[in-house]
């Protein structure tokens, strides 16, 4: 209980007569002591009380005091007993100090292993999160915990066992476990995830890989490290990274087959490379692993794992060392697999199922369908696939028959399998997979692919697959996408197979299968697609557009099979060119299919005059410039060559001329249009007309402009050369040379000024050639002998003349279009002031009428005018005095117009009589009694 101690005021001379006689005020006490809740015994835990750490590493370090060991034993034994429960932050530097004197006394000393114990009770206490009085500890200490963390890995320089596996114990626990008990008066411990973070800041793991090359003759501590690293990579990208700047993957692989009795070493190393695998850079990765080294080592702990290991963590592992030694053939295709009999191996264990082998490694092995066996069959036909792209590993591959052992999976698939085969699930997916590999291996090993005979299995895999057979594929895997429940999977990848075959362009291949039927096998498909009522998705598009592709490649250059395609595949080739181009954005690439179309025709029908005419008769120019007209700029140019292919035939030329599309457009204005588009894309000058701009670059794009002229061998073409293939100019000019340049109809003055430079396109680029040269010898700085000097200024003089010629005449048809403009808009005045005229004149009339009937003398007048007028235009002159004169005008009629007996009265309106049918009755179908609507009407009797 707290005393209090109350103050009296006390008599004071100096204090003032009101001061004195003021009523004391109560004073609040003041509280001397402060109860805490250590005096109250609230606190929990332990209590850690100060020590002095400093005088402990003075009494290790003087060196009067040197050599009490037991001394140091003393007092090192009540530090640890002291820090049992961890060490507080700031008392770390002075911790680790204590730590490196006694790791320094352990190595040649009698007192080596009391310090060994002391060192390892300390490295047990580290081990546990390190204890924070504030929450800003962790902010103020961090750099002294990271480098605590980085003292802990330097102490595996200390020749110990003990004191090794007790830091490899100590850094698995500070990075992975959480302890129970570890409550401290006034101290909070770290969190875990402080402590990952602690791990990742420092280079211990770095340390740690250096530190395997200490380890070679001691197994059971290099485990040890292993389980720190095989820690430490586990979803941290920062160790992952640390590990490999120390080269651990070339580390860890070149020692995978060391003796190890535990079994452990080659699943830890195995393990490590595939986390730094996922969370490192794998190209760092394949490049430390891209060693004869290493790959000797992956290729025997493959070897020993398949043929040894029949358990399920054996086949795993397997599985893993060779998507490791893949991941090194995608990254280094140049890596010693050929060198270290790698591939020969793989090579072999891929097809002894296939293909009998007396191979002593496979004599006894046997792959079941189990999942890891059936993955094993997967990886090992991807591997190979990915060794292919060394030129070295195709004749390996040949020699091992894999591409026979690929085409043993092209076959109709079964409902049901034998007791050691693969079920029918497993089977599809490998058949797809095979395919799928088939298709990048056929264009190295034509010659197997045709010793397999590669083109019969794939029509008869092919007809198949639109035959009646009762089949339904599972779909599994993204090779069997859209194939559950029946034979698309097959048919997909048997499409994209012979697709494959025919780019190579091989003529033995293509005559192959030309003489086997394909080109009406694949026709006839594609006309029962087109009569399909079901709607194409995704897969089917794919697969027509695969099917037109290999028509393509099959005509190209061929008359006969041209002849071959007939008039049935050019109906086909009509129906797909008549896609609605609201489709091409729909996603499930019916762009892609468009152009298959349009190349189909290019190499298929033009060139044939059998299938061009029949072509010319379903209007196929036609719907090739409708396509035109209304596709993205990127397919422009595959429709222009086509076109312009297909006007050798003249019979093109008039169906051009007679093409209208939208707003009756003309086919010669949406080639100008294309052109004047093409040149705003590459950045050609032109005035705001579309004149030239500049005399001297009439042709010039931005970009080659940019680039300049940079001399080149004679074998490189020069930039005015490749901006000829690289847009479609060129093909526009050779478009307009077969249509004409004149008598074309739906042309705009806009357009005639485009045709007046298209027309001189060729004398422009060769202008440009020649200019290019004589910027190439000046930046080169040779001089041409004066006659070639001459005639380079003469066809300089030359060039410029021509442009001058040209921008005369575009600027001549705009004044022309300017004064027609100027005529027709002063016709259209006119017009608009004769409208006003006649409403003047309208007007006037009126006025006069309103005269007339106001002024009896201006009515006498008018009378009198139009007398006069009547007397001027008879022939007669006095033909009033003639006895058959007959009076027509009516006398005392003061008016005007020309009166007679019969006088023209409006009728009454249907609205107030009703009409002939007021008394019909619709439903009665009699008459009604007619309602005459009483109104008071005023008449005007005529007298005779």
């Amino acid at each position: 209980m707290a005393a209090t101690e109350m103050q009296h005021h006390a008599f004071n001379p100096t204090l003032t007569t009101t001061q004195a006689i003021m009523p004391e005020r109560p004073r609040v006490p003041i509280v001397a002591h402060i109860i805490t809740d250590d005096d109250i015994g609230v606190l929990k835990g332990t209590k850690l009380q100060p020590i002095n750490l400093s005088r402990v590493v003075k009494l290790l370090t003087d060196p009067h005091s040197v050599h009490l060991i037991d001394r140091h034993i003393n007092a090192l034994q009540r530090l640890v007993k002291h820090y049992q429960k961890g060490f507080p932050m700031k008392d770390l530097v002075q911790v680790f100090k204590i730590l490196n004197v006694c790791s320094d006394r352990v190595a040649g000393q009698d007192e080596e292993p009391l310090f060994e114990k002391i060192i390892c009770d300390i490295l047990k206490i580290c081990s546990l999160p390190f204890l924070k009085e504030k929450s800003s500890d962790e902010l103020v200490f961090e750099q002294i915990v990271t480098e605590s963390v980085s003292q802990l890995g330097y102490l595996m320089r200390v020749p110990s066992r003990d004191i090794r596996k007790q830091i490899c114990d100590t850094l698995v626990a500070f990075y992975s476990e959480k302890p129970t008990n570890q409550d401290v008066q006034k101290l909070q411990a770290t969190s875990l995830s402080y402590n990952k973070g602690v791990i990742e800041n420092s280079d211990v793991s770095e340390t740690l890989v250096k530190s395997l090359a200490l380890l070679e003759k001691d197994v059971d501590i290099k485990l040890a490290v292993l389980n720190v690293l095989q820690h430490f990579s586990k979803g941290s990208d920062k160790n992952c990274d640390q590990m490999l700047r120390a080269e651990a993957a070339t580390t860890v692989c070149s020692r995978l087959m060391d003796p190890d009795p535990t079994g452990q070493l080659l699943f830890r190393s195995v393990d490590i490379l595939w986390n730094m695998l996922e969370n490192g850079d794998q190209g760092q990765l394949a490049e430390q692993l891209n060693n004869l080294t290493c790959i000797s080592q992956l290729r025997d702990a493959f070897v020993y794992q398949l043929t040894q290991s029949y358990s399920h963590y054996g086949r795993q592992l397997r599985n893993d060392l060779l998507v490791i030694a893949m991941l090194v053939a995608a990254k280094c295709p140049n890596a010693p697999f050929v060198e270290t009999g790698f591939a020969k191996q793989l090579t072999l264990f891929a097809t002894f199922q296939e293909v009998k082998s007396h191979n002593a490694l496979v004599k006894h092995l046997k792959l079941m369908k189990s999942h890891e066996d059936f993955e094993l069959k997967k990886l090992l036909f991807s591997i190979l696939v990915t060794l292919s792209r060394d030129p070295s590993v195709v004749p390996v591959l040949s020699e091992g028959h894999l591409m026979l052992a690929l085409f043993s999976f092209v076959r109709a698939n079964e409902n049901t399998s034998g007791p050691r085969e693969w079920t029918p699930a497993q089977f599809e997916e490998i058949q797809l997979h095979a395919m799928s590999c088939l298709c990048a291996l056929v264009p190295l090993m034509i010659e197997d692919y045709m010793t397999c005979q590669g083109s019969t299995r794939l029509l008869l895999l092919l007809e198949w697959c639109v035959g009646e057979e009762d089949f339904g594929g599972h779909g599994n895997s993204f090779h069997g996408k859209g194939g559950r429940g029946n034979k698309r999977g097959q048919m997909r990848h048997c499409l994209r197979l012979l697709r494959s075959v025919v780019s190579t362009g091989d003529e033995g291949v293509l005559q192959d299968l030309s003489d086997q039927g394909v080109i009406n096998q694949i026709i006839t498909i594609l006309k029962n697609a087109i009569r399909s009522e079901t709607e194409d998705d995704a897969v089917d598009i794919e697969m027509q557009s695969d099917m037109l592709l290999i028509l393509s490649c099959l005509c190209e250059g061929d008359m006969h099979r041209k002849e071959l395609f007939g008039t049935e595949g050019v109906d086909v080739v009509i129906h797909y060119l008549r896609t609605n181009s609201s489709f091409l954005n729909s996603g499930l690439g019916h762009h892609r299919l468009l152009l298959s179309a349009v190349d189909c025709v290019w190499c298929a029908v033009v060139g044939c005059y059998i299938t061009e005419d029949y072509f010319l008769e379903k209007e196929g120019v036609f719907l090739l410039i409708d396509l035109l007209e209304v596709c993205p700029k990127n397919t422009h140019n595959l429709i222009l060559g086509c076109l312009l292919d297909l006007c050798e035939n003249p019979k093109t030329i008039h169906h051009i001329h007679t093409w209208r599309g939208k707003d009756n457009c003309s086919a010669a204005h949406l080639f100008c249009d294309i052109y004047r588009n093409e040149e705003k894309d590459m950045g050609v000058k032109r005035d705001k007309d579309g004149a030239i701009a500049d005399i001297t670059k009439p042709l010039m794009g931005a970009l080659q402009e940019f680039q300049g002229v940079v001399p080149l061998p004679a074998s490189n073409p020069s930039q005015s050369i490749v901006d000829v293939s690289e847009n479609m100019r060129a093909k526009l000019y050779s478009l307009f040379c077969k249509i004409g340049w004149s008598d074309l109809s739906g042309l705009t003055v806009e357009d005639h000024v485009t045709l007046v430079v298209l027309e001189k396109y060729l004398d422009f680029k060769m202008g440009e050639v020649w200019t290019e040269i004589i910027q190439e010898l000046h930046a080169e700085n040779v001089r041409p002998v004066t006659p070639d000097m001459e005639a380079i200024e003469a066809i300089s003089r030359g060039i410029e003349e021509r442009a001058k010629i040209v921008a005369g005449t575009q600027y001549e048809l705009l004044e022309a279009q300017q004064n027609q403009d100027a005529l027709d808009e002063q016709e259209f005045y006119a017009e608009i002031r004769e409208n006003h005229r006649q409403k003047e004149k309208a007007m006037n009339d009126f006025t006069d009428f309103v005269a007339r009937t106001s002024n009896f003398q201006l009515l006498k007048a008018a009378k009198k005018r139009q007398a006069l007028s009547i007397e001027a235009s008879l022939m007669g002159n006095k033909y009033r005095e003639q006895e058959n004169f007959h009076e027509t005008e009516l006398k005392n009629v003061h008016a005007t117009a020309i009166c007679n007996k019969t006088v023209a009265v409006e009728s009454t309106p249907l609205s107030l009589t009703g009409g002939p049918l007021a008394k019909y009755d619709p439903k009665l179908g009699t008459t009604q009694s007619r309602k005459i609507l009483k109104q008071k009407m005023t008449t005007m009797s005529s007298k005779k």
